[in-house]
């Protein structure tokens, strides 16, 4: 993460000159703050607070500067959300945003800017997990300290923000087996411990966690996420030969502690 930290500088210098006063706070969370940052497979991951509404003429102007500097980011980019700081606390659930960017979004700005700048706010249940990863374990690059801006999240919208990441674990587990992986061991260790873990921390809470019948399949997943290796072998099998009792069992455990 440090070869990047020259762009978090930037970043948030060019906030404070577009949004000014009504900048709030920048906070960092993901992976960056989490310890398992990959150059590869990771982005940067900003949630922006600030006061009052944004004028077009400003977000156009902030999105210029994003779509620039995600050029030097990494291969996955750049992820943000601006919202209001009346919606971080007390927290408000779906939490509305006044802007959002990730490169999934790229074309779309690049093709029809005006219609982006129009279309791009509502609400966003994932902003709810962010923000718990943010009082827990974020980073504030400026502005005001995480505990003065944001409350905790509840334990129920948190679970319904995490569940939609896995809720279709069975069929998405083969198309994204790392992913997927990672994120139910991450999951119920929260479910059982109240742990707010990464990725990797998940998968290694699970090896010690989790029958051992599904060491291989976490394990390879580790491997795969911690390194560059492109198509991992899970305990010498394919992934589809245990994958989906694997995301059977655990949502059947997650589920048993809702």
């Amino acid at each position: 993460m440090d070869e990047y930290s020259y762009l978090t500088d930037i970043f948030v210098r060019r906030n404070q000159d577009i949004l000014g006063g009504n900048l709030v706070g920048i906070y960092l969370h993901g992976s960056a703050v989490m310890g398992c940052f990959n150059s590869l497979k990771s982005d940067l991951d900003f949630i922006i607070v600030i006061k009052d509404d944004i004028p077009n003429a400003a977000k156009r102007a902030y999105m210029d500067m994003v779509v620039a500097l995600n050029r030097q980011a990494p291969e996955k980019g750049v992820e943000l959300s601006i919202v209001k700081e009346n919606v971080c606390s007390p927290f408000v659930y779906p939490t509305p945003f006044e802007l959002h960017f990730s490169i999934a979004h790229l074309d779309w700005y690049q093709t029809a800017p005006c219609d982006y700048i129009e279309k791009m706010r509502g609400t966003d249940k994932d902003l709810a997990a962010h923000f718990t990863i943010i009082y827990h374990r974020g980073k504030a690059l400026c502005g005001k300290p995480i505990h003065e801006v944001f409350s905790e999240v509840s334990r129920e919208y948190y679970f319904d923000s995490i569940w939609g990441d896995i809720e279709n674990a069975q069929e998405e587990i083969i198309e994204n087996p790392t992913y997927i992986i990672l994120n139910l061991c991450r999951v119920l260790a929260w479910q059982r411990e109240n742990l707010i873990l990464s990725k990797s921390e998940g998968g290694r809470w699970g090896l010690s966690n989790i029958p051992e019948q599904y060491a291989g399949l976490i394990a390879g997943a580790l491997t795969e996420y911690e390194s560059h290796n492109p198509n991992p072998a899970y305990d010498g099998k394919p992934v589809e030969a245990c994958a989906k009792e694997y995301a059977d069992y655990m949502l059947t455990q997650i589920k048993s502690g809702r």
